[in-house]
C-alpha cells in the first residue's frame, strides 16, 4: 500500500463551524476558533461534520468515504492531532499559518469570509515541500512509524532495506543514541531554522549537522539518510 496515497487524507482541511454551535461548513472567522472545532469534530469521531469543514479545495481532492476510511485506519494519529490542535497555538501570522506545540506549520484559507483549513493539513506525511518533508519525518521517527520512514529512503540506498530491519538498527544498534538526538534537534530546527531549497536539493540546518533532500519521483526524500 502506498502510504503517501492512503495519508492524503488525514489531518482534514475544513471550514471549521462545529464545536461551537454553528452549521457544519460555514466555517469561522477566527482561525484559532476553526482549529478547535475541528479538534472537537476528530475527538468526538464526527465524521460528517469533520468532512464538512473541509475547504473547497480538500473535498475535490477527497472524498467522504475515503476520508472516514482513513480517519478509522489511524485512530491513534487522529487521536493524537485532536489532542494538538485543542491546545492554543503557538503563533498565528497574518497570512494564518499556525504552528502547533509540535513546530508543525498548518496553514488556513480565508474563503467565502470564512476561515478554511488548507490542504497542506490533509496529509499526515506529506512529502510535498522540503518543509512538510522534515515534519512528517519527526513525525514517522518520534511514533517510530518505520514502515513510512522507509518512503523517505532514496532509491540508491533502499534496496535490502525493511522496517524490521530500520526498526533493529535505530532502536537496538548503535544509531540508536544518534536517532534520539536527531529527534531533538530537528524539532528544535524546525521552529527556529530556515529551510534552503535550490533546484531539486533543499538542506535544513540543525544541531550537531544538516538534514539534506532530494527530489525523488516528484516527492522529497532525506539524501542522507
Amino acid at each position: 500500500m502506498d502510504f503517501r496515497a492512503t495519508l492524503q487524507m488525514l489531518v482534514i482541511p475544513m471550514s471549521f463551524a462545529v464545536a461551537n454551535g454553528c452549521a457544519a461548513g460555514k466555517g469561522s472567522t477566527d482561525p484559532a476558533v476553526a482549529l478547535s472545532n475541528y479538534a472537537h469534530a476528530l475527538r468526538d469521531g464526527r465524521i460528517d461534520d469533520a468532512y464538512a469543514m473541509l475547504s473547497d479545495e480538500a473535498r475535490r481532492d477527497l472524498s467522504r468515504a475515503a476520508f472516514a476510511k482513513l480517519a478509522s485506519q489511524m485512530p491513534e494519529e487522529v487521536a493524537d492531532l485532536a489532542k494538538s490542535l485543542q491546545r492554543p497555538p503557538t503563533s498565528t501570522t497574518v497570512t494564518a499559518k499556525v504552528t502547533n506545540t509540535k513546530g508543525e506549520t498548518l496553514l488556513l484559507v480565508f474563503e467565502k469570509g470564512a476561515w478554511h483549513i488548507d490542504s497542506s493539513a490533509v496529509d499526515l506525511y506529506s512529502q510535498e515541500t522540503p518543509r512538510r518533508a522534515a515534519e512528517s519525518f519527526l513525525r514517522a521517527l518520534e511514533r517510530k512509524r518505520y514502515d513510512v520512514l522507509l518512503k523517505f529512503v532514496p532509491d540508491t540506498i533502499r534496496t535490502g532495506l525493511d522496517a524490521a530491519r530500520l526498526k533493529e538498527q535505530w532502536e537496538q544498534g548503535p544509531d540508536h543514541p544518534s536517532v534520539a538526538r536527531l529527534q531533538v534537534n530537528l524539532k528544535q530546527a524546525l521552529l527556529t531554522e530556515k529551510i534552503e531549497e535550490t533546484g531539486e536539493s533543499a538542506a535544513l540546518p540543525y544541531e550537531g549537522g544538516t538534514l539534506l533532500f532530494k527530489r525523488e519521483h516528484g516527492v522529497w526524500r532525506i539524501e542522507n539518510f
